[in-house]
């Protein structure tokens, strides 16, 4: 029995990748879909020849399927993963943050400024009792506590904030799909 089509959703982009209000999108993905998407997220640097043999579809088709998961947005980029210790970061911290308001002046101010501030890796606006959690890599104690008292708390918007220490990131080790 084959397994039924798994449905992915996204959300509109504007230009420069930011998102728009998040509409439905579903995109179908069969089972070589599937497969291709799990050897890229294992390996986003194989080559087309060694996908195609791994999937168990010709060069050119597996070229097309990849071409069409990204015109699709499926496939919404490629990355490099920086060992933050060797580039001098290697303290790691997810900070949660809560705004003062819940405006909407408020917390496009804030969702504007946070992911220029040095250090932050990642920035997500969350549902519950904090708006933002930002996960950010620094030199050490003293610039950890420099970016939360120098750009966190001195943004207009910010409440309150709390820091949490990483002590290991457990990457993934399975695919979502």
């Amino acid at each position: 029995m084959a397994a039924a089509p798994l449905r992915m959703f996204g959300a509109a982009r504007q230009a420069g990748g930011v998102p728009n209000i998040p509409r439905a999108r579903a995109a179908e993905l069969d089972a070589v879909d599937r497969a291709i998407v799990r050897v890229l997220l294992a390996d986003a640097r194989t080559p087309n020849n060694a996908l195609a043999e791994q999937v168990g579809v010709a060069p050119s088709t597996c070229l097309a399927r990849v071409r069409a998961l990204r015109e699709r947005g499926v496939i919404a980029g490629y990355h490099a993963e920086l060992d933050l210790p060797a580039v001098g970061l290697p303290l790691q911290a997810m900070i949660s943050v809560r705004l003062r308001a819940h405006t909407r002046e408020q917390n496009g101010s804030f969702r504007a400024a946070a992911p220029g501030l040095p250090g932050v890796l990642a920035v997500f606006h969350m549902a519950g009792s904090d708006d933002y959690l930002l996960h950010v890599a620094v030199a050490g104690p003293e610039q950890l506590r420099c970016f939360v008292v120098d750009h966190l708390t001195t943004h207009p918007a910010v409440a309150q904030t709390r820091t949490n220490l990483v002590f290991e990131r457990i990457p993934g080790v399975g695919s979502p799909i």
